[in-house]
């Protein structure tokens, strides 16, 4: 699992093991409703010499000249987008490049855990 790598893997994992131990208490004889409303997902993606990447690890981050963070619950809504123009500025469009592939990403790390 690729993502695992980057830095927004945090919140990721997190949700993994609380989604799994959730999921053991689930299946106990009259287990209480699960406390899980929806799943999370999140990734890096940035601009490195001049394209737009998908989970950059660390090598590819310390050079990006655009690093956003990214991070958004199963049914499509945003928790956190945090971008930054590290070594410089970035356009709209290049801004909806980012925000499509990171959700694209989140989409598919989303299939993986459900």
């Amino acid at each position: 699992m690729a993502a695992l790598r980057s830095r927004p893997a945090q919140p990721y994992a997190s949700n993994f093991s609380i989604y799994g131990r959730s999921s053991f208490l689930a299946s106990r004889p009259n287990p209480a409703e699960s406390p899980i409303r929806d799943s999370v997902a999140a990734v890096s993606v940035g601009i490195v010499n001049g394209e737009a990447m998908l989970d950059l690890p660390y090598v590819e981050d310390v050079a990006a000249e655009v690093d956003m963070n990214l991070v958004m619950t199963g049914s499509g809504r945003f928790i956190e987008i945090q971008g930054t123009g590290e070594e410089a500025t970035f356009s709209e469009e290049e801004l909806s490049q980012l925000l499509s592939l990171g959700k694209k990403g989140i989409r598919e790390l989303l299939e993986i855990e459900n």
